[in-house]
């Protein structure tokens, strides 16, 4: 059913009924961080220019933002304006009731609606069938907005793929470390609150084994409040030290390595007997198999390239639940992320300082591109964050929040 159907002009909409609309995208940003695979979802019902009742999905499971909503409001619904910031459903598989039928049951005589539900299962369904019940329906009401709040879950509902943010935090002059490896801190403490408010809306953080290296960092939230996420760690040859914080501390760690180091790894564990002199500790024998040493939470994924395939990986996250990765890495990784095209959204962190050295570690490594071929950001945000800039964009033109 195509979409421009149920797209109103934007003069049919009052002044209240954008204000209306921007308290439901506020209600639903609440949740952000703890409704994935699920939609944020805001709504708002109103009655004679005054506010009965409101709601937001809090997370899977739970009673969706119309639903509750329209308990709270009980009787007093009939007659009311629905304002939410996504098209109700209408489906059943699912673990709660369809809303639009809790809409047409409890007397609702208009529904205004930010976008419409990209999900196969809904996408203009639930619209019609409030239309067939008699409610007047308008969607399209601060669309833009709606669909950059909902960016995730556009992604992964369209394309079976996590939605990935490429984060980088550097000098004035490009630099995210000095030629000794000095990174810590390059930002000030305000991008770094931000950064680990960033970590607790995404399902995962993905990094390299050179990051882990170096750092060795926890990538978990801590400066704020919020979950901490997956943490993915790219670790070709196995080379992750056995106390690395990563693998000490909640919550879940996932680590991708070649399907040869495994093999090379559980040969020398069967002679271990044999050549027990050689190894100084168990530690030594660490291998990525099921009845060796890593602790309870860290588990293991193999690739047989000598370069693990992002886009590759990304389906694999994808295939355990994960929705939305956020990359922490160095140059390398951040170049290969740029070249297997999984980034979706690029948030870059600049400090205002300067370091110089040719030899210092630019944002970006790997291979120039061209001028006539970069990769470049649309539809850019710039703001202040301390003493910082942040400067965020899109860069697939299949994300939602970029254009062609």
């Amino acid at each position: 059913m195509p979409r421009s159907v149920f797209r109103d002009n934007p003069q049919e909409f009052t002044k209240e009924d954008l204000e209306y609309m921007k308290r439901a995208l506020s209600l639903a940003k609440k949740a952000e961080g703890m409704t994935s695979p699920n939609p944020l979802v805001g709504a708002v019902l109103v009655k004679s220019g005054r506010i009965l009742a409101e709601g937001y999905h809090l997370r899977p499971g739970l009673p969706h933002a119309e639903a509750i909503a329209l308990e709270r409001a009980g009787s007093k619904a009939r007659g009311s304006t629905l304002y939410v910031n996504l098209e109700p459903c209408c489906h059943l598989d699912k673990r709660t009731p369809p809303c639009a039928q809790a809409i047409i049951k409890a007397g609702v005589k208009r529904v205004v609606i930010g976008m419409i539900d990209p999900n196969p299962k809904v996408s203009g369904r639930g619209i019609e069938l409030l239309k067939k019940a008699g409610i007047k329906v308008q969607a399209g009401l601060l669309e833009q907005e709606a669909k950059r709040l909902n960016e995730i879950y556009i992604k992964h509902i369209t394309t079976g793929l996590p939605f990935v943010i490429l984060k980088i935090a550097m000098t004035l002059d490009g630099k995210i470390a000095t030629e000794t490896g000095e990174s810590k801190w390059i930002t000030s403490l305000e991008s770094r609150r931000y950064v680990h408010k960033l970590r607790s809306k995404v399902d995962a953080v993905l990094t390299a084994i050179g990051t882990v290296k170096a750092d060795d960092p926890e990538l978990t939230v801590r400066l704020v409040k919020g979950r901490s996420p997956v943490r993915i760690v790219i670790d070709p040859e196995l080379e992750i030290p056995p106390q690395a914080k990563v693998l000490r501390t909640p919550p879940t760690t996932i680590i991708f390595t070649k399907t040869e180091v495994r093999n090379q790894r559980s040969e020398v564990r069967s002679q271990k007997s044999e050549f027990k002199e050689k190894f100084s500790s168990e530690s030594d024998l660490r291998t990525p198999t099921s009845d060796l040493c890593f602790p309870e939470g860290v588990e293991v994924e193999y690739f047989n390239s000598e370069r693990l395939d992002l886009k590759e990986a990304m389906k694999s996250l994808y295939r355990r639940g994960i929705t939305s990765v956020m990359i922490e890495g160095g140059a390398s990784l951040n170049y290969y992320a740029l070249k297997d095209g999984i980034v979706d959204k690029v948030m870059i962190f600049i400090a205002p300082k300067i370091i110089g050295g040719r030899n210092s570690v630019p944002a970006v490594g790997g291979v120039s591109t061209s001028l006539k071929t970069p990769w470049k950001l649309r539809n850019l945000k710039i703001k202040h964050i301390g003493e910082d800039i942040l400067i965020e964009g899109y860069i697939n033109t299949s994300s939602p929040g970029s254009s062609s």
